[in-house]
């Protein structure tokens, strides 16, 4: 056959290689989340592989950045996704490129208040591009943990696609002037520092004018305490001062005059606030009124009792939903009934925290799963149960209902949610799990 036929068997495999690496810098079509992200173009430069015999190629990239949450805190987990919406080139031969051979991989560059990358990945999976045929967009994904508070850019960086057809080959796509403009940013705040004060009666009740100690800690260094009795929510005249150490550490006594004193609290600052105080401690106030002649005083006693929860089951199914669809999977939490019979001044918070759900394909992220909080009352209860806010769970938990601080709280409460568990539209087939955790206090 001599040495043409071959020179021409090489020319055609140089050309469909070429084509396949091509492509890469295109990849093929995934769905895209919905989200108010900008478009931004860029001037990007694709190396093919030498074997591919095709010249490097410089254009202009389109990209877009998504996140599932544009509001976070320190310690969130966000997922982004890195969409190409229009990639560099287009197929520049008549060979058509057969579906589902490229794996796109890329990487999002953050700037503002935190900085580094978010590597992210994309399925195998591309539609059928003709030849000489645009190539259409493809996405990746990945997720980043918030820890810095401020504004946090996302700007698309360098991507590559690797090809699985005739042989093994990746196609890298870099920036030309990096960073490329921002499209999308996360705002985040910070967390709260935990507020650890706490304080301790040296009794539980005493008559009108008698004197309790008072001790407690985590307060800060050197600040000035107020002591003060509660009548349920409202602060009695009843108060002092007293200085915590260098250890955060306060004692004191507090004499307390009113009989409707129901509770102790201490806090730092002007007024009481939960962040910067501790308490209620109960504190009753024993009547000492004299009985006349020829009368007989009655009494008896209410035992106090505790504040539980038992829940109605420890397993929930959630709906399935269709692999390249994605969205809601719904279901109901397990109702929980919490019971306060301490007969305090003090409400009751109940909260909830998932973990991310793992499967065969990873991960669907602890901020996917979001509640909506319902919440009961037994007739007769001296509190009224409030439900938390609609919106995400995550990982680091949102109130399912409440009861406030009153001058009597206590009763039977029935709380429920709905819930709905946002999967991405490729989430590999398969069964996720995640633990949700109920803590009340």
């Amino acid at each position: 056959m001599g040495s043409t036929p071959r020179r021409s068997l090489r020319r055609r495999w140089a050309s469909l290689l070429g084509a396949t690496t091509l492509a890469v810098t295109a990849s093929g079509a995934l769905a895209c989340p919905a989200g108010a992200a900008t478009d931004v173009d860029f001037p990007t430069h694709c190396v093919p592989p030498p074997i591919a015999g095709i010249p490097d190629i410089d254009g202009t990239t389109t990209g877009r950045i998504t996140a599932d949450k544009t509001s976070a805190k320190v310690g969130d987990t966000v997922t982004v996704t890195y969409t190409v919406v229009k990639p560099a080139a287009s197929n520049p031969t008549d060979l058509a490129l057969p579906a589902d051979i490229m794996t796109p991989t890329g990487k999002i560059t953050l700037g503002g208040a935190q900085t580094g990358s978010v590597t992210v990945t994309g399925p195998k999976k591309n539609d059928p591009v003709p030849g000489k045929g645009a190539f259409p967009s493809f996405s990746m994904i990945g997720t980043f943990t918030v820890t810095s508070p401020g504004a946090i850019t996302l700007s698309p960086g360098d991507y590559n696609i690797h090809t699985s057809y005739i042989l093994e080959l990746d196609t890298p796509c870099t920036v030309k002037n990096p960073p490329a403009p921002v499209s999308e940013t996360v705002t985040a705040t910070d967390n709260p520092p935990a507020n650890t004060r706490s304080i301790q009666l040296g009794s539980a009740s005493g008559t009108p004018g008698a004197a309790v100690t008072v001790t407690g800690g985590g307060f800060t260094p050197g600040a000035s305490v107020t002591l003060a009795g509660r009548s349920g929510a409202a602060q009695t005249a009843d108060k002092a001062t007293v200085t915590a150490n260098a250890q955060g550490a306060v004692s004191g006594s507090l004499v307390v005059n009113d009989r409707t004193t129901t509770g102790v609290v201490a806090y730092e600052g002007g007024a009481w606030s939960a962040e910067r105080g501790a308490g209620p401690v109960a504190y009753v106030v024993i009547d000492d009124t004299p009985v006349p002649p020829g009368s007989q005083k009655l009494t008896t006693t209410v035992k106090a009792g505790t504040l539980s929860m038992s829940q109605a089951g420890d397993a929930v199914q959630l709906s399935a939903v269709d692999f390249g669809t994605g969205g809601a999977s719904t279901g109901n939490l397990n109702a929980v009934t919490v019971k306060d019979f301490r007969g305090g001044p003090a409400g009751w918070s109940l909260t909830g925290k998932v973990t991310d759900f793992t499967g065969p394909g990873g991960k669907i992220g602890a901020g996917k799963l979001s509640w909506t909080p319902e919440c009961g009352t037994k007739a007769g209860s001296p509190s009224t149960c409030q439900a938390g806010s609609a919106g995400a769970v995550g990982g680091t938990g949102a109130t399912l209902a409440s009861t406030p601080n009153g001058t009597l709280t206590g009763g039977e409460f029935t709380a429920s949610a709905r819930l709905s568990l946002d999967v991405p539209a490729f989430t590999p087939p398969g069964t996720y799990a995640g633990v949700l955790t109920l803590t009340l206090t």
